[in-house]
């Protein structure tokens, strides 16, 4: 089988050996596997089950100075602190009176398309996903500051809801655009949820978020594509929404959250939805030994794996400050499973 057929087998809740994986390497564990294998050779031990590409930039921004930068919709984020953060937000009261949305065109770059289908075509065995950035919650935050945006769903409800179809009509667009490549799903990315729970709460997610979502994972099944979403921290009180409005696949399920044992997730709902992701980044990544880290990555392996609906994979890059050792150790515990 093809990476890209074992990931769509596993989409399919069909068991495979090997169970795929992701693993995202960068920064200091980067240089940890280069130094330990001397050299990087060991790129080459990971499969390319998926590929990324982009037919919209949804993230446009104009460098203001060395630490500053502002975004297409207006908003003035800071950069030398992490992590960055919004320091102006483009619209400051709650009212589109006097705001203009940018135009979609904004969001197209010169060449990208053509430069997607190129690594499309030169990666057919892999399973192709046309990324879309940022999500409706995050970028009302974004628009309104973070605070505003969570007192607008309680004080400014109309408000709340003219802005977030504004961004829906603005993200139908972005799938409009990223379907016309030949990829196997669209990704977004949108954290519903902190450490707690849903951070608007279930009620107010189901009346402001998932409507506008369901129309946009619509318009994506429409076009024979899946969906699969990022989203960190906890959605366990929303998960049968989540299944409900056709989420394909729910990537991070970041172990350490209210709710989010992916060993009960996997019971509770592992026959009707895909789960990547499930290793502690908060937890056994930094914080575990090589053998504990071995020992949970083969639990994964073999009890998520169980029936199919599962890729591995941390619940986030691998951090800076994680230990040469269990660098080493999730490396060679992800690919001496690929026998």
């Amino acid at each position: 089988m093809t990476p890209k057929e074992i990931i769509l087998a596993q989409i399919n809740h069909e068991e495979t050996t090997p169970v795929p994986f992701t693993l995202p390497i960068e920064g200091e564990a980067t240089e940890s596997l280069n130094e330990y294998y001397r050299g990087t050779q060991w790129r080459k031990m990971i499969p390319p089950y998926v590929v990324n590409v982009w037919a919209v930039d949804t993230d446009p921004k104009e460098q203001i100075d060395e630490n500053h930068y502002r975004d297409v919709y207006g908003g003035v984020w800071r950069t030398d602190k992490a992590p960055f953060h919004l320091e102006n937000p483009a619209i400051s009261e709650p009212s589109l009176n006097n705001y203009t949305f940018p135009k979609p065109e904004k969001f197209l770059v010169q060449g990208l398309e053509k430069d997607s289908l190129k690594t499309c075509s030169e990666n057919q065995d892999s399973f192709l996903i046309g990324k879309i950035g940022w999500g409706l919650f995050e970028r009302s935050w974004a628009l309104r500051g973070f605070e505003n945006a969570l007192m607008d769903s309680i004080a400014e409800p109309d408000f709340y809801e003219k802005m977030l179809d504004e961004l829906m009509n603005l993200y139908l667009f972005f799938v409009e655009q990223t379907v016309k490549l030949p990829v196997d799903a669209i990704m977004f990315g949108d954290d519903w949820g902190d450490q707690r729970g849903v951070i608007l709460g279930p009620e107010r997610w189901r009346k402001f978020i998932k409507p506008r979502w369901a129309k946009i994972y619509d318009a994506v099944h429409a076009s024979g594509k899946l969906v699969v979403s990022h989203c960190c921290g906890s959605v366990a009180e929303i998960m049968p929404d989540i299944i409900e409005i056709g989420l394909d696949v729910l990537e991070s399920v970041q172990p350490e959250a209210a709710g989010m044992n992916p060993y009960e997730l996997k019971k509770k709902w592992g026959d009707k939805i895909t789960f990547w992701g499930a290793l502690g980044s908060q937890s056994t990544i930094p914080f575990g030994t090589p053998e504990e880290i071995k020992t949970e990555v083969q639990k994964l392996y073999k009890e998520m794996g169980k029936g199919g609906g599962y890729i591995l994979a941390p619940a986030k890059p691998i951090q800076p400050g994680t230990p040469a050792e269990n660098a080493v150790a999730i490396f060679e515990a992800f690919t001496n499973y690929q026998s």
